[in-house]
């Protein structure tokens, strides 16, 4: 069990679950995008949006999981609308793909849930040649968000709805590089270290929310922009570190959030009419927090949207 339970300005705390943040509010109407849905808060995330009318899309990168996890909730809420679709996020080209069928879908996108990611793995480039974390927990959601971005402004338009993006970072964007983002080192092995390239990649998360929320404000469109912690949770992201994540699974009952509280802040961010028309804030324990120093920086959100626009530019 969480062992803090302060209650923030919000009126929930640490400890709050993701159905307890939501409680009462009706999403029958929207429809959501929450990658990485087929494990660990993503489901929860799913669920939860599930038992509230949203109209969820699972974009996962196994699809006999998403369709298991799809199973699972439409048994517990028999009139749950999901369709589990086919992403892997390291993959331009996945990403690609998965945005050209949701548009030709014709569905409508209130809600975009950058969800997923990869944590500590020894170095790897991803398909498209560059260093794995960056390439999908950051770049990945990059180019997702920027493909589907006409979609959720018609279907705020159409719908007088606000939209709202969510990035889910970590605390672990306090532990980057010293730079921040190594835009001149983004794939140099010898200096790689996995934590710090982890921290670059959640900080990446921030910045990006960060930039996206100042160019929407510019043009006055209804979509907001924030990025959140979800809390230190014991789930399947410590795979690469077997010894961590034995004692993580140890002492996961008294020091760590459960599943259903890890969820909680991305459902208050996307769903809870407190948030309407926050944008570019962090998140963390169902409240609005402060992040890094780095985080806050709007010359390197603004480097960091460039270099982005750069690597996912089809050349």
């Amino acid at each position: 069990m969480w062992i803090f339970g302060w209650k923030g300005p919000s009126g929930f705390s640490a400890s709050s679950t993701a159905e307890e943040v939501t409680q009462g509010i009706d999403g029958t109407g929207l429809t959501a995008i929450v990658t990485g849905a087929s494990s660990g808060i993503g489901t929860e995330t799913a669920r939860v949006f599930a038992l509230h009318g949203v109209h969820v899309v699972m974009a996962v990168r196994n699809m006999d999981t998403g369709r298991k996890v799809k199973e699972a909730i439409h048994k517990e809420t028999t009139n749950a609308k999901i369709d589990v679709m086919e992403l892997d996020l390291s993959s331009m080209a996945s990403v690609r793909k998965f945005a050209s069928e949701y548009k030709s879908s014709g569905h409508p996108l209130n809600l975009l849930i950058n969800n997923a990611g990869v944590m500590a793995p020894p170095f790897m480039l991803s398909q498209d040649n560059i260093e794995l974390q960056f390439a999908t927990n950051h770049l990945g959601h990059f180019l997702l968000t920027n493909l589907l971005l006409e979609t959720m402004k018609n279907t705020a338009r159409e719908s007088q709805k606000e939209g709202r993006i969510v990035n889910v970072s970590s605390v672990g964007h306090r532990f980057a590089y010293r730079e921040g983002i190594r835009f001149d080192k983004i794939n140099d092995e010898p200096s790689y270290n996995t934590l710090y390239a982890y921290g670059q990649s959640k900080l990446a998360n921030i910045l990006h929310a960060n930039e996206l929320a100042r160019n929407l404000k510019a043009e006055g469109v209804a979509i907001t922009a924030n990025s959140l912690h979800p809390g230190s949770i014991a789930t399947n992201l410590l795979r690469h570190h077997s010894f961590i994540d034995g004692i993580a699974n140890m002492i996961s009952k008294y020091v760590l959030k459960n599943v259903p509280q890890g969820a909680a802040t991305t459902c208050y961010v996307a769903l809870h009419p407190q948030v309407k028309g926050v944008s570019g804030e962090y998140f963390s324990d169902n409240n609005v927090a402060k992040p890094s120093a780095l985080g806050k920086d709007a010359e390197l959100a603004k480097k960091l949207w460039d270099f982005s626009l750069g690597l996912t530019d089809p050349k």
